[in-house]
């Protein structure tokens, strides 16, 4: 049968996705970040979240996921497997034992300065001019903030 343009199905047409070389693309990017973030002992997620610790400093569960855009479901067992790796600590406080605090260790704020490699290593993961980067991020963001309910 001939493969006819503009009949009923073009929407589902893979070809026709913005979502798919989105999810294609960050499925490759996170990939390449794999061996630079294996020296620091974290996952992608894991590097996300203490970026935004090491700019920000402690903050609670509830603003850090805002902050990284995870559930709560994902990111409490992430911020388990951190606490075990001894880069953050977990804190309730007492004057309100509903919310949880989370902190940078020694060893967590130590990481930083072991971070700043990753971004001078990742630097050409994406072949795109630095304009192109540029613009490819800004609409990105652009997508994300209209996207937020």
């Amino acid at each position: 049968m001939e493969n006819v343009k503009n009949d009923k199905y073009d929407s589902i047409r893979l070809e026709n996705q913005i979502c798919f070389p989105l999810y294609a693309c960050a499925k490759e990017v996170i990939r390449q970040y794999r061996k630079p973030l294996e020296r620091l002992g974290l996952t992608y997620t894991q590097y996300v979240v203490m970026m935004v610790l090491w700019e920000f400093g402690g903050m609670t569960e509830g603003e850090l996921g805002r902050r990284v855009y995870l559930d709560s479901g994902t990111l409490a067992p992430l911020l388990k497997r951190m606490e075990k790796q001894g880069y953050i600590k977990r804190v309730r406080p007492e004057a309100n034992e509903r919310k949880l605090f989370i902190e940078l260790t020694a060893a967590g704020n130590a990481l930083k300065d072991q971070a700043t490699a990753v971004p001078c290593e990742m630097k050409d993961c994406l072949k795109l001019e630095h304009n192109e980067l540029m613009q490819l991020k800004k609409l990105l963001d652009k997508a994300i903030i209209q996207m937020e309910v």
